[in-house]
C-alpha cells in the first residue's frame, strides 16, 4: 500500500509543473496560487464537516500548523509560483529537487531515528543529477530575474523540506486532512493580501477555460489529494524516501509533455532517467536493514521543541 501511495504521489505531482506553467500565461502568479489554496480550503472544509474529522487542540500543535502553513504555503508555492514567470520548468524542477537535499540534513537534526548515509547520499546526488540530465538545455539563466527565480526555487525548496521534517516529527498524531486544512488556512491569507494589493481584483482578470482548469486540477489533485496521501505517507515511511517523489516528477512532466502536448522529448531524457530510478531504486525500493553500513554519524543531533 505505502509503495503504491508512493507512486500514485509521483503520477499527481508529475503534471503539476506543467498546469502552474500554462496557468501563467493568464493568471498572475500569487492570484493563481491563492486561487487554488482558497478552492482546496472550501471544498476540504466540506469534507472535514461531513467526516466530523477532528482539528487540532493544544497549543503545541497549533504552533506546529501555523508554522509548517507559512513554509509549505505562503513561503515555498509563492516563490514557486513567481519563479517560473522567468525560469523554465526544467529549470525549476531541478532546483525544487533540492528538497531531498534539505530532506536529507534537515532529518539528522529532528529526526533521531533516520541517519545520514553514504548510500543516502550518493542516491539524493545521483537523482539530481539525473534531473539536470534531463533539463540540460534549460539550465541557462540569462537575466538577473531568472537568477532571482533560482534562488527563490532553492529557498522555496528549504522551506518545503523544513515543513515536512516538522510535521513528520511533531504532526504524526493528525488527520492528514486536518492537517493540511488548516495550513493552508494559517498560509494562504498572506498570499490573498499580497495579491489584492500588487496583482489587482481577481474578478477583472481574464478567467480563460484553461486557466479554470488549471485552477481546478492543481486544487483536487495536486492539493487535496497530493498532500492527504503524502501526509499519511509521511507517517509511514522515512522522510527521505518520502521527499524522494520530487525527484521523479520532473521525468513524469517530461513525458506527459511529449505525449499530450506535442513537447520535443530532449535525447538525454533516457539516461536521465534512468540516473533518477536508479537512485530511488537504492532508497525507496531497498529492503530496510537493521545493520547500520556506511553510518556517518552514530547519534544525530536532536531539536529542542
Amino acid at each position: 500500500m505505502k509503495l503504491f501511495v508512493w507512486l500514485l504521489l509521483c503520477l499527481i505531482w508529475g503534471p503539476t509543473w506543467i498546469f502552474i506553467k500554462i496557468g501563467l500565461e493568464n493568471l498572475p502568479p500569487i492570484t493563481f496560487a491563492s486561487a487554488r489554496f482558497l478552492l482546496a480550503a472550501i471544498l476540504l472544509a466540506i469534507i472535514i464537516k461531513i467526516q466530523k474529522l477532528p482539528s487540532p487542540q493544544t497549543a503545541k500543535e497549533w504552533k506546529l500548523i501555523a508554522l509548517t502553513g507559512i513554509l509549505q504555503f505562503t513561503i515555498n508555492y509563492s516563490l514557486v509560483f513567481w519563479s517560473e514567470q522567468y525560469i523554465s520548468s526544467g529549470l525549476a524542477a531541478v532546483l525544487q529537487a533540492m528538497i531531498t537535499v534539505f530532506g536529507l540534513v534537515l532529518a539528522w537534526f529532528f529526526l533521531p531515528t533516520e541517519k545520514i548515509t553514504l548510500l543516502k547520499i550518493f542516491s539524493v546526488i545521483l537523482g539530481i543529477v539525473g534531473v539536470a540530465v534531463i533539463f540540460f538545455e534549460q539550465l541557462q539563466v540569462n537575466s538577473f530575474d531568472a537568477f532571482a527565480g533560482c534562488v527563490a526555487i532553492v529557498i522555496g525548496a528549504y522551506a518545503a523540506a523544513q515543513a515536512s521534517i516538522l510535521v513528520k516529527a511533531k504532526g504524526s498524531g493528525m488527520h492528514p486532512a486536518s492537517l493540511v486544512f488548516w495550513q493552508m488556512i494559517c498560509g494562504t491569507p498572506p498570499l490573498i493580501v499580497y495579491a489584492l494589493l500588487k496583482e489587482g481584483n481577481p474578478l477583472d482578470l481574464q478567467w480563460t477555460t484553461t486557466a479554470i482548469f488549471c485552477v481546478v486540477y492543481l486544487t483536487i489533485f495536486g492539493t487535496i489529494a497530493a498532500f492527504w496521501l503524502y501526509y499519511w505517507l509521511l507517517s509511514k515511511i522515512e522522510s527521505t524516501k518520502a521527499m524522494m517523489i520530487s525527484l521523479v516528477t520532473p521525468l513524469i512532466a517530461v513525458i506527459i509533455g511529449a505525449v499530450f502536448l506535442g513537447e520535443t522529448l530532449p535525447p538525454q531524457t533516457v539516461f536521465g532517467g534512468i540516473l533518477i530510478l536508479a537512485s530511488i531504486g537504492l532508497i525507496v525500493f531497498k529492503k530496510k536493514s537493521n545493520t547500520p553500513v556506511n553510518q556517518i554519524v552514530n547519534k544525530p543531533l536532536t531539536a529542542e521543541n
